[in-house]
């Protein structure tokens, strides 16, 4: 290998040594290396600006497309808002429309309903009406059965009370005169309520008596000239009216009222024993008198004649004596005894304490009493 090298300037060849060789070598290497850097460095220059050229290309286009679709999306916009719009309106007309007619229907179904219960409320009136009026029909009716009812009620048990005094009247009359004729007039014959034959001890008739009972809450004045009827009609001798309630001036309970006699059911014994005695007296004078004038008048003058009235009360004020003066001594008696009775116990207390005394003392054979057996026996 040659050693020499040739000056590419001068054609001068000189020996190429190890150093300058190897100082020629870094020399072109570095050169080269420069150089090649350098050429890298501009091609990667160029390669950038190529890219770089590229990419804003490729910007551009792709911003014009964008600018592109951007207009193409904003007209679109444009148009959906444009759209949107009308079909907002739409809407909004189209509800304005559903709300005009929901409230048209509205009103429809409130007049209709209005008029249905306008037509209801007719219906019920006039039914309710009719139910009141009829309801009304009944209790009108049902009051008047009621009243009828109560009114019968009254009536029944009025009368049921009566029959059952008159029962009782008849019963203390038979009982006290058993030789007499005591008969009840029948129902729905027109008359008294009691007729009483009073009859002689040898059975001839002495006169009649008519007794009318009354248990009503106040008097009236009608009942004196009905019985006066009674009597005419079945020509008695005497009539006499018993009530729970008497006139103004019979607080005695008894007296002539008008030619009737009227007593309080407490003194009708006493009243008829003494009106009996007074017929049969009567009726004994007639049958031995010579006197010719009709006996019935006479006998009827009689009895409500004053004197006779005079008599009747003086017989009357001796029986409530009588009765006063009985009261009056039973309860002293009555006093008396209870007294005594008590005295008699705090006696036979007092001994029976003696005795015991004694015996607990002396022992139980001491001083045996007959009667205080059981005393002993106790202890």
């Amino acid at each position: 290998m040659s050693n020499t090298i040739k000056c590419p300037h001068c054609d001068k060849s000189f020996e190429l040594t190890d150093a300058i060789r190897h100082q020629i070598e870094e020399e072109v290497k570095s050169d080269i290396s420069k150089k090649h850097h350098q050429e890298l460095e501009k091609v990667r220059k160029d390669a950038e600006v190529k890219i770089k050229s590229e990419i804003e290309e490729k910007k551009k286009l792709e911003i014009l497309d964008l600018e592109k679709q951007l207009a193409e999306k904003s007209e679109k916009v444009e148009e959906l808002r444009e759209n949107e719009l009308k079909l907002r309106e739409d809407r909004r007309k189209l509800e304005e429309k559903e709300k005009e007619l929901t409230l048209e229907v509205q009103r429809q179904l409130d007049e209709q309903r209005k008029k249905i219960e306008e037509e209801v409320l007719g219906r019920a009136v006039e039914e309710h009406r009719l139910k009141d009026f009829e309801n009304e029909k009944k209790i009108s009716s049902l009051q008047q059965q009621l009243e009828e009812a109560l009114r019968k009620s009254k009536v029944g048990s009025q009368q049921l009370q009566g029959e059952i005094l008159e029962l009782d009247i008849e019963s203390l009359l038979r009982d006290a005169f058993p030789s007499d004729e005591i008969a009840p007039v029948e129902k729905g014959i027109k008359g008294a309520d009691i007729r009483q034959i009073v009859k002689s001890p040898k059975g001839f008739s002495s006169g009649v008596i008519l007794w009318e009972i009354k248990r009503t809450k106040g008097w009236t004045d009608s009942w004196i000239a009905k019985l006066k009827e009674d009597l005419r009609s079945e020509r008695a001798n005497v009539p006499v009216i018993i009530s729970t309630t008497l006139p103004k001036g019979l607080e005695s309970g008894f007296g002539l009222l008008n030619g009737v006699w009227v007593v309080s059911f407490t003194l009708v014994l006493p009243v008829a024993t003494i009106i009996r005695k007074n017929l049969l007296d009567v009726a004994f004078e007639k049958a031995v008198s010579s006197h010719k004038g009709g006996k019935s008048e006479i006998l009827y003058d009689y009895i409500t004649s004053h004197e006779f009235r005079q008599q009747v009360e003086a017989m009357m004020e001796v029986y409530r004596e009588m009765q006063d003066q009985i009261a009056k001594e039973k309860a002293a008696y009555e006093k008396i005894w209870k007294m005594r009775e008590g005295q008699m116990q705090r006696l036979v207390s007092s001994t029976a304490n003696v005795v015991g005394s004694i015996q607990g003392r002396v022992g139980q054979t001491a001083l045996p009493i007959k009667g205080l057996e059981l005393l002993d026996e106790g202890h």
